[in-house]
């Protein structure tokens, strides 16, 4: 069962809304252990004090703010429990934007959460989130979390509402300094006509469950191989594109996104290159191309997983 990792109320005027916040997202990367170079020994990490020359448990580390070079303040669970913030216990709503016109101010976002209502506040909950969805609004709202006052946004999603943790404004970067001459640069006709040819062929409804992580299954397969005993090679450089003209380059992409339409998954330029014949795999095993738009694949014949400990 999923558990909750913090629990307050969404203050909504004078309404309190008790809900608990879950985790939306997680991660799927493949992780590594770092060894010894010389013995593959899984190397530790340990946590040294160079005051007394000593290494400590994580357990015995204390929170500190440096106020003055080498000079700390001591700062406990206690205190950040006492901040003066109704924050810290509350999804304080500030306001409620239309979701068509909020353009870019919530575009930057750091965690997503889903929200759970407690059962006395179920009505009052389902009512917020009626109302959102109906009018086409977004709740702004402040919260903390994990040491931190977070922007957020509120929105409707499924049978439940979605807590999206924003960047502050200070937090994002500026594009000024980027060099970027939109103004100057001049679109021929074509160009554009193609490249509209070639965004409606590719346009289709968005299905989440088509998209996989192929970099993650590919390093899996290698790992497998080699896990195997199998000889892992250098891939096969993809042979240049040779197209330097723009639109001799859309009007092939367009070719090679129409003759993808036929297939279930996505309409992409890398599904359309993948449909291209492939030969049979033959030891050894080369390591999957990864480049974009490049259909080859190392073919790992898969073995049994090791329980983990």
């Amino acid at each position: 069962m999923a558990r909750s990792m913090w629990k307050g109320a969404i203050q909504f005027g004078l309404v309190t809304i008790p809900v608990k916040l879950y985790l939306a997202t997680e991660s799927k990367g493949v992780g590594f252990n770092m060894l010894h170079s010389q013995c593959h020994g899984r190397i530790q990490m340990k946590t040294y004090c160079p005051t007394d020359d000593a290494f400590i448990e994580r357990g015995d580390t204390v929170r500190g703010y440096e106020v003055s070079p080498g000079q700390y303040v001591v700062v406990t669970d206690d205190d950040l429990a006492s901040v003066p913030l109704k924050t810290v216990r509350s999804i304080e709503i500030e306001q409620f934007v239309p979701i068509a016109a909020d353009g870019e101010a919530t575009r930057f976002v750091k965690q997503a959460y889903y929200l759970e209502p407690e059962p006395i506040a179920r009505r009052a909950f389902y009512l917020l989130k009626q109302v959102l969805a109906e009018r086409g609004l977004r709740a702004i709202a402040k919260i903390v979390l994990k040491d931190r006052e977070h922007l957020a946004s509120l929105d409707p999603l499924a049978s439940t509402m979605l807590l999206s943790t924003l960047y502050w404004p200070d937090e994002i970067r500026s594009t000024a300094e980027l060099s970027l001459p939109e103004p100057e640069v001049q679109i021929k006709p074509a160009e554009r006509a193609i490249a509209e040819q070639l965004i409606d062929a590719m346009t289709g409804e968005f299905n989440r469950s088509a998209y996989h992580d192929e970099y993650r299954e590919a390093l899996l397969a290698i790992v497998e191989a080699k896990a195997a005993g199998a000889e892992i090679a250098e891939p096969t450089a993809a042979p240049a594109a040779g197209v330097t003209d723009l639109l001799a380059a859309l009007e092939a992409s367009v070719a090679a996104a129409k003759a993808a339409r036929g297939s279930v998954a996505p309409v992409t330029l890398a599904a359309a290159a993948a449909r291209r014949p492939r030969k049979a795999a033959t030891a050894p095993v080369r390591a999957p191309a990864l480049a974009v738009g490049v259909g080859h694949r190392g073919e790992v014949a898969p073995i049994r997983r090791r329980k983990s400990a």
